[in-house]
């Protein structure tokens, strides 16, 4: 099984177009050692001719031309991405559906909840359900993944519900202090390839580590996990902002209550860190916050990373 990192960073990816934040203005001047990052997605293939997209970055054109195994090949007209699965409604997940939406034959698979809230903008109807078939997923389920003739991809997807918040333009006020979140509106994945018996899990958007969550994590060989901030206050003491990153639905990276904390005796495998917002200074390589991840154990998902399983 092969995995592609076409994108790392969270949304306005880094650096983000309109931020002059420190660590920012570091990767623009040159410096600080900072690999620039589109927005968040991976690519995922058990025989890398077919490939399956988790979530449809924004950057989603530019990230196809620098890897080519997404490459057309065949014919005029042809893609090797057989489908897409969205973990969330956010638009740093699912803006890059616009760009497949040149009548490609493909499967979109979503929560019920992700397929409601695409199907309530009629934008989205530029996918044209004569060639894109949305396809519901259950939660906390197991599904063989197939391409838009049925084909099986030879993957299998697990899915699992994580503490989320409903994506920013769905937010309901008068809701409450959950603005309307609802099951389904954030999930996990975790991706088998049933041939090899391998498998990793994929989890970009994460409010809290809770225990049934983690005792599904343990031991795994391989987890993509949520690295959106490392201190909580992180937006608000820069100037950036006044959410937190409880407010935004993330777990922050450091602190006694943070993701680095909540892993410790979960025995993964392997850990790297994803969807990570240009505040967050363990983006500079050479940054004490770097050195305190890579010593906990983490890495720090870059555009172009290949692993394979």
């Amino acid at each position: 099984m092969r995995i592609l990192v076409l994108g790392a960073a969270a949304g306005g990816g880094f650096p983000q177009w309109n931020c002059n934040c420190a660590v920012c203005r570091a990767a623009r001047d040159g410096k600080a050692r900072a690999r620039a990052r589109t927005q968040s997605s991976l690519a995922v293939s058990a025989d890398g001719a077919r490939w399956v997209l988790l979530n449809a970055s924004p950057d989603l054109r530019q990230q196809i031309n620098d890897n080519p195994a997404l490459h057309p090949r065949h014919g005029a007209r042809h893609s090797p991405i057989e489908a897409v699965v969205l973990t969330n409604a956010d638009v740093d997940h699912v803006a890059g559906l616009l760009t497949l939406r040149e009548s490609q034959p493909l499967a979109l698979y979503a929560s019920q909840r992700v397929h409601d809230a695409l199907a309530a903008n009629p934008i989205f109807g530029v996918l044209n359900p004569r060639y894109v078939e949305r396809r519901a997923l259950s939660l906390d389920s197991s599904q063989a993944l197939a391409g838009p003739d049925g084909t099986d991809l030879g993957l299998s997807l697990e899915t699992f519900t994580v503490p989320g918040k409903v994506a920013l333009y769905l937010e309901r006020p008068e809701a409450g202090e959950n603005f309307g979140t609802a099951a389904g509106d954030t999930i996990g994945v975790c991706i088998r390839q049933p041939a090899s018996g391998a498998c990793f899990y994929y989890v970009p958007g994460c409010a809290d580590l809770e225990p049934p969550l983690a005792a599904r994590l343990r031991g795994a060989p391989l987890v993509f996990f949520d690295g959106t901030l490392y201190r909580d206050d992180e937006m608000v003491e820069g100037g950036l902002g006044v959410k937190t990153g409880h407010r935004m639905g993330h777990l922050s990276l450091s602190g006694p209550d943070g993701t680095m904390a909540a892993f410790e005796g979960l025995d993964v495998g392997r850990r790297v860190f994803i969807h990570i917002n240009n505040s967050n200074p363990v983006l500079l390589e050479e940054s004490p916050e770097r050195a305190a991840v890579e010593r906990a154990g983490w890495e720090v998902a870059f555009d172009g990373q290949e692993i394979t399983l």
